[in-house]
């Protein structure tokens, strides 16, 4: 299977355990990717080596970010994977997730965001991602573990191969360009007494979900910003 023409990056926010992050590099090997971002993470020591069997050149090469924002920064798509409900974000099965992935170019950079092995992902950390995803498991058990998370949707997309048809999508702006675009238009919202102090975070966070699945092109940043800088009156709002 050819996998890197999709530039997957599997991005791991403020990983607690070394071993994790090892067993990650070790399900990354298996399957044939080896771009391994984490983001506040300051050193790796023994324990990760210990646990990445032949991947050790997986850690070795692990980018390394201040924040997930960073990390996430040159991904033009960006898939988070979760086990909470979330009020204001819009949740997919792996199985969609797979196939969405499937559906962009293949020179598209897609980013595999994955939280805190106690905590998950921030309610901030989440405004980084395009879609957010859930992997099946018996309703009685806890949320699976980190680098089971991992191999599971790695594993889903080397089992599932590269697409024999190219794709008729055009290719998403870098996240960093998104993010600029959404910050613009609720800006706009803002200055018409749309967004305001009670109700920033929901809105902020409803916004970043409606514009995240857009997987935003610079086709329709241009009508976005076009509409919301041009044609935006309080009638409309």
């Amino acid at each position: 299977m050819k996998t890197t023409p999709r530039r997957v990056a599997v991005i791991l926010a403020r990983p607690e355990n070394p071993e994790n992050i090892g067993l990650a590099a070790r399900a990354m090997k298996n399957t044939g990717f080896s771009d391994l971002r984490l983001a506040g993470v300051r050193r790796l020591g023994s324990k990760a080596y210990k646990t990445a069997v032949h991947a050790a050149e997986v850690l070795d090469r692990a980018g390394r970010f201040p924040d997930t924002e960073s990390a996430a920064a040159d991904c033009d798509v960006v898939l988070a994977g979760t086990a909470k409900p979330r009020k204001n974000v819009g949740l997919i099965p792996l199985a969609e997730a797979v196939t969405m992935i499937r559906s962009f170019p293949a020179a598209t950079r897609v980013g595999l965001l994955f939280g805190n092995e106690r905590t998950g992902l921030t309610s901030d950390e989440l405004l980084h991602a395009n879609f957010v995803f859930t992997i099946p498991q018996a309703s009685r058990q806890p949320s699976y573990n980190l680098s089971s998370a991992v191999l599971l949707i790695l594993y889903a997309l080397f089992a599932a191969g590269e697409p024999t048809v190219a794709s008729e999508r055009e290719r998403p702006l870098p996240r960093r360009e998104q993010e600029a675009a959404i910050g613009l238009i609720l800006e706009k919202l803002a200055s018409k007494g749309f967004v305001y102090g009670t109700n920033r975070v929901h809105v902020t966070e409803m916004m970043h979900d409606l514009f995240g699945r857009l997987a935003m092109t610079d086709k329709d940043r241009r009508l976005l910003l076009a509409i919301f800088t041009k044609g935006v009156d309080d009638r409309h709002l």
